[in-house]
């Protein structure tokens, strides 16, 4: 099948079937033409969880995929491809995070979302890239701990004069490899562009930016403002949204490495075959459900 003829039977399925399509903004940009819903992970599953939808198709990678299911129990969640994982998930698991909690007794810990529904459950509280300052900050606690990226949780004490975050040493092999050298190549390739930069990138790089924040802060503010050139310091993705969006404006990527692979193994043709075939159902243990929607629960509290 060509690109449309895919487009039409996904969007047949979808009636037939009762279900909606999630992507998120790493996604190859040819599937938010049939996406429902787009953006941020934690974004998508919790408005998958308003609509009436009997299916919800996760066009990302698995965390996501298990945080639909966690806010939507009694729908059926589907990830196109099984393999599609994420590297920083995948750096903590229940019996790491027991480890890490049993040297810091009585020590809150803050999850960030791109985490396995297992770590999640064990996790007092989670937060995104959007809302980590204020979800640590509600905490009125002195210490924290925070996982699993350390950058993430680093920007967070940059934020904050009289808390400690204690990081776990996690991160995202595609913001963690960005360096210093690397913006300042762009900078002076392009003086007149501003630095937008998502906060798993190093501290180092992170210091170097106008603005700092999650895909959706970059994007939103990428829109609303004068300004016609940015460096994107985060993955390829967003770039591509952006060029198709303000075609007015000029973006430049860090640089070409900066992809995640496991977020583009989702195709048109795997939606269509996930809808088509049922393939493959997420599940997640009940009882380990009951206990990850709460630190999700607390967190939309603070931000409410």
């Amino acid at each position: 099948m060509n690109q449309k003829e895919l487009v039409d039977n996904i969007n047949r399925l979808k009636k037939e079937k009762n279900a909606i399509v999630l992507a998120h903004t790493y996604q190859n940009v040819e599937i938010d033409e049939i996406a429902d819903f787009s953006g941020d992970s934690l974004y998508l599953s919790r408005m998958a969880a308003k609509t009436d939808a009997d299916i919800i198709v996760f066009a990302g990678v698995y965390f996501m995929a298990e945080t639909a299911k966690i806010l939507s129990p009694d729908k059926t969640v589907l990830l196109p491809k099984l393999n599609a994982g994420c590297a920083m998930a995948d750096k903590i698991n229940l019996e790491q995070l027991r480890a890490f909690k049993s040297k810091y007794p009585n020590v809150p810990v803050v999850c960030y979302v791109n985490s396995t529904a297992e770590v999640k459950s064990e996790s007092d509280i989670c937060c995104t890239s959007a809302n980590a300052v204020n979800v640590v900050k509600s905490l009125g606690a002195k210490e924290v701990l925070f996982v699993p990226d350390q950058h993430l949780g680093s920007y967070v004490e940059s934020q904050l004069d009289e808390v400690k975050v204690i990081t776990y040493p996690g991160f995202c092999p595609v913001h963690h490899a960005i360096t210093v050298d690397d913006i300042n190549k762009q900078k002076n390739a392009n003086p007149n562009a501003k630095v937008m930069v998502h906060p798993e990138c190093p501290s180092a790089v992170t210091e170097l930016a106008d603005f700092v924040g999650s895909t959706t802060g970059i994007i939103k503010t990428v829109k609303s403002s004068d300004e016609k050139e940015f460096i994107i310091v985060t993955e390829k993705g967003v770039v591509e949204r952006l060029e198709r969006d303000c075609p007015d404006k000029k973006f430049i990527l860090i640089y070409e490495k900066a992809v995640c692979e496991t977020m583009k193994l989702i195709h048109l043709e795997d939606i269509f075959n996930s809808l088509k075939n049922n393939e493959f159902e997420i599940k997640v243990d009940e009882n380990i459900i009951k206990k990850a929607v709460i630190p999700i629960d607390r967190m939309v509290s603070v931000n409410a």
